[in-house]
């Protein structure tokens, strides 16, 4: 039986690698789970973040104090499961109360057995990461609480996520087919690196028959679709370990086959173009991040979910193996890359989530942008 604090509540702890322990009370299911920390700025969309791939192996902190007022529905997953490793929340609601709610986000969380923390401060926990850091952490509740040595040891023993291969734990085992939405104007192969489920749906709108294809598939698989446009999904993960995905896409930039990249597909285009990549102090995670558009200064928020980027300056032009490219797109709060575009053969990419279904929704223009690439192709 789960040990229950004085005010009727089962304990729970959250550990950080440094040491520094938080308390609060068990939500969810119970148990121990290990990842890395990481906060994320959304007000709304926490379903959507939860059942993102690109989550795989991270204890999402909500700086939202109040989360799950609207519940679980069974139309909003981005994948078919919750992906995070821990789930860390200041006040969790009580009762949900929408329309479309089918369950509390407590019941799912203990349905899938994800191990979350409530009665966190929140605040002072991201102003710990920002000043020190994402870093590997542990939630540890009920019976799985011990002495914060103990913890602290089992944090430490958890492997980093600097140099984490884990597109390959997140990717279709078998390619499927998302049908275009009226008449078919273009077939696309996408890559599965941890895709999410409204970026075919957003792409069959416009008329493009969608083949999802595994992480591991080759050029032989991409050319067997017959495509007319090659797409990058997100996904979780370092991309530099992702040399296959690299390889395919030089092969798909030496067929001039039109290609759009998102997020972790951004950073596999850069460096197939020959940037670098680096870890960042704390990453984008939320849905109120600003992007440049060097071309026109035009400004969008958008939403955002990366602990990578791309080397480079914003508007700064530079040479690949395939021609002139550009850094097209930057975050002004850092100057941090937010998009590459490729002058000599038909590719660009970025980094933030024009398929965000909570929203913003300022770049689903991109998704044309697209369009018009296999048009001209």
């Amino acid at each position: 039986m789960s040990p229950v604090g004085t005010n009727g509540r089962v304990p729970a702890a959250l550990v950080l690698e440094d040491g520094r322990v938080f308390r609060g009370a068990a939500y969810g299911a119970q148990g121990r789970t290990l990842g890395e920390v990481v906060f994320c700025t959304g007000m709304t969309g926490y379903q959507e973040t939860l059942t993102d791939p690109s989550y795989h192996r991270q204890i999402v902190v909500q700086t939202a104090p109040q989360i799950g007022n609207t519940g679980w529905n069974d139309e909003d997953d981005e994948s078919a499961r919750i992906w995070v490793s821990g789930y860390v929340v200041r006040d969790p609601a009580r009762t949900p109360s929408n329309w479309r709610s089918r369950r509390g986000l407590d019941d799912e969380l203990r349905s899938q057995g994800v191990v979350g923390i409530s009665d966190v401060d929140t605040r002072t926990l991201t102003r710990h990461i920002r000043e020190h850091g994402a870093m590997r952490a542990g939630v540890f509740s009920g019976e799985a609480v011990a002495a914060d040595d103990a913890m602290v040891a089992e944090v430490l023993a958890a492997p980093p996520m600097k140099g984490a291969n884990l597109a390959g734990e997140v990717s279709t085992e078998q390619s499927y087919v998302v049908g275009a939405r009226g008449e078919r104007r273009f077939r696309v192969a996408a890559l599965d690196l941890g895709i999410k489920a409204n970026t075919p749906r957003l792409l069959s709108e416009r008329g493009i028959e969608v083949h999802v294809l595994p992480v591991h598939s080759g050029m032989d698989e991409i050319l067997a679709v017959e495509p007319d446009g090659v797409f990058l999904s997100n996904g979780p993960g370092d991309p530099a370990t992702q040399d296959a995905a690299i390889a395919l896409t030089e092969q798909v930039l030496e067929r001039r086959i039109p290609l759009f990249g998102i997020c972790f597909g951004n950073q596999i285009l850069g460096r197939a173009l020959g940037l670098g990549t680096y870890k960042m102090r704390y990453g984008h995670r939320g849905i109120n991040i600003p992007v440049i558009d060097v071309a026109t200064g035009r400004v969008a928020i958008t939403a955002q979910n990366h602990g990578f980027a791309l080397e480079g300056e914003p508007g700064q032009r530079f040479d690949s193996p395939f021609g002139a490219a550009q850094i097209s797109h930057y975050c002004p709060n850092d100057d941090t890359v937010e998009g590459v575009r490729c002058s000599d053969v038909p590719a660009f990419s970025v980094q933030y989530h024009p398929e965000a279904a909570a929203g913003p929704h300022d770049a689903a223009p991109l998704f044309d942008e697209f369009v018009q690439l296999m048009e001209k192709a």
